[in-house]
């Protein structure tokens, strides 16, 4: 049986999360604040967790950003109010895997866990040797999420060691921003190629010794990108 976690402060709408997911098989602890939430998931074992942005003491933001800093690898789905592409952005790049819009229908909402599920057991039957090795200038370690370069430690964000990872796997290869949406976020999470594109300029200025020539990240016009090793 899964485990979610659900970390929301409006009661009627949390309870109402925790009894229909419960009704549909799964099991269900909650919290009501973001420091709980944090908490519980650096503590529990869930196979999903659903994190309001707007909690009381810590954002949801805080609390993605946090759990992925600390190796937290469980799928996030956010839960917000606005509507701001910034916003969902944001989230995006704080790690977590999915976002829906309040108001929202229960069948959108076990249709988004559902294909989230699916994706990190898919995951995590693979295989790979992309543990630790060196990109450009950057010594990395894909599974305890650590960057450094000539011993100093360079942060990056959950989804960069993920599209990294990804570009990686696929390395002389040309890559489309399609597959990295798909490969990275899935097929039912919506968002945008510009996404990927910005993406792609942070990693370059971590990774390239001139950001503006890159040699490492290359762009193909009109597809996507090719890591060279």
């Amino acid at each position: 049986m899964a485990k979610i976690l659900v970390v929301e402060d409006e009661p009627s709408m949390r309870m109402g999360l925790v009894d229909n997911l419960e009704f549909e098989g799964y099991e269900v602890d909650y919290a009501d604040n973001g420091k709980l939430g944090l908490q519980k998931i650096l503590e529990g074992n869930f196979d999903l967790v659903i994190l309001d942005v707007m909690l009381p003491g810590m954002s949801g933001f805080d609390v993605c950003k946090t759990a992925r800093s600390k190796g937290v690898k469980t799928p996030i789905i956010l839960l917000t109010a606005k509507g701001e592409e910034i916003d969902k952005v944001l989230g995006l790049e704080l790690g977590a895997d999915d976002y829906i819009t309040k108001p929202f229908s229960l069948r959108e909402l076990l249709a988004r866990i559902k294909a989230i599920m699916r994706r990190s057991e898919r995951s995590g039957d693979s295989t790979s040797d992309t543990t630790a090795t060196s990109i450009g200038k950057l010594n990395l370690n894909f599974e305890t999420y650590n960057a450094e370069t000539e011993g100093e430690a360079v942060s990056l964000s959950y989804k960069e060691f993920e599209i990294l990872k990804y570009l990686y796997e696929h390395k002389n290869n040309t890559v489309s921003r399609d597959q990295l949406l798909n490969g990275i976020w899935g097929e039912d999470v919506f968002t945008t190629s510009r996404t990927i594109d910005n993406f792609i300029l942070k990693l370059r200025q971590k990774i390239e010794q001139d950001p503006n020539h890159p040699k490492i990240i290359l762009t193909v016009h009109g597809i996507g990108y090719k890591l060279i090793s």
